[in-house]
């Protein structure tokens, strides 16, 4: 499948790398405001065509599907855009800037009979499965409660202070952080409590936001961009725990008794970057004439931007574009 990307940053060049890996799927276009960025792009990672616009991109009748890899505040005038054009999109995470305009897109893509998925790699990769069966076995009994971290020192990466690209902790790191409590206990929660502590741009430098579920079941949360955290996600039930190293894309579940004794160690399946495994959804979901991939299905991605929005909501913090 001819995969076109819209951006050439950072997650751009994970997706190349990525797509050039497969057999199912190449990296054959590569869109950028920048013509001549475009062009070095498509030559360091052999691509067929480059383009200095992103209509011009989507207007290749060649494209299958469309990688969108620019910043947050511009995934749904993009998403729309390749939508428009009649191509399926990928989208990566935060899906858009708001629950509204996720809404806004997902509603294009069901008129248009497209395909739209978010790019939240940790839905579609084979350790999420594993994760779930150690769950269902009920080796560790009933989950009592839940703690998940991510953290970066990135607060100097100019679109994570500016406002104006919905930069923040939050929907670059602190998503992940929701999306492996929604994982594991759902979206079910009955309250919750938050903290941030704001950069001079008044965006959010790092929180911690802990929700209560039924049945006396906790969850605790913690992103940052200014702080190099451990990045596990711990989960504690009546007969055991569960280390899972590096929710962000994780290398290892390790299961433990009640004497700390560890029973049970999954480690991570080679791959290539780990983004194989979403593009692969969405190329199995075409050919199935679905519009969502299962793994991610639009109504998690409206719940987990509503998440966000409501956090936000508790902080006072609004983007100007809102």
């Amino acid at each position: 499948m001819n995969v076109g990307i819209i951006g050439a940053g950072g997650i751009a060049r994970n997706m190349a790398e990525t797509l050039n890996g497969m057999e199912t799927a190449r990296a054959y276009a590569i869109g950028s405001r920048d013509l001549e960025k475009a062009r070095t792009f498509a030559q360091e990672f052999g691509m067929e065509k480059a383009y200095g616009s992103y209509e011009e991109l989507v207007s290749d009748p060649d494209i299958e599907l469309i990688y969108v890899a620019s910043p947050h505040s511009h995934h749904r005038e993009h998403m729309l855009l390749a939508l428009e054009h009649g191509k399926n999109v990928l989208c990566e995470k935060a899906f858009t800037m708001n629950e509204a305009q996720a809404e806004e897109v997902i509603a294009l893509a069901r008129k248009k009979n497209l395909l739209l998925a978010e790019a939240i790699w940790t839905r579609y990769l084979p350790m999420r499965k594993f994760l779930d069966d150690i769950l269902a076995s009920g080796v560790i009994g009933e989950v009592r409660s839940l703690t998940a971290n991510l953290g970066y020192v990135i607060d100097t990466v100019p679109r994570m202070r500016d406002p104006l690209l919905a930069g923040g902790a939050l929907l670059d790191v602190g998503v992940y952080t929701i999306n492996f409590m929604s994982m594991v206990l759902g979206n079910d929660f009955i309250s919750f409590e938050t903290a941030m502590i704001p950069i001079e741009t008044g965006v959010d430098g790092q929180s911690t936001t802990v929700f209560t579920y039924r049945g006396n079941v906790m969850a605790s949360l913690h992103c940052s961009q200014h702080a190099l955290t451990d990045r596990r996600g711990m989960i504690f039930g009546t007969k055991g725990f569960i280390e899972v190293t590096n929710i962000n894309n994780p290398e290892a579940i390790r299961v433990y008794d009640l004497d700390y004794q560890l029973i049970q160690e999954i480690m991570q399946p080679k791959q290539i970057t780990g983004f194989e495994y979403q593009v692969q959804a969405c190329i199995d979901a075409i050919r199935e004439g679905s519009m969502e991939c299962p793994q991610m299905p639009h109504a998690e991605t409206l719940r987990i931007m509503s998440i966000m929005d409501s956090i936000r909501s508790r902080w006072g913090m609004r983007y100007p574009m809102e």
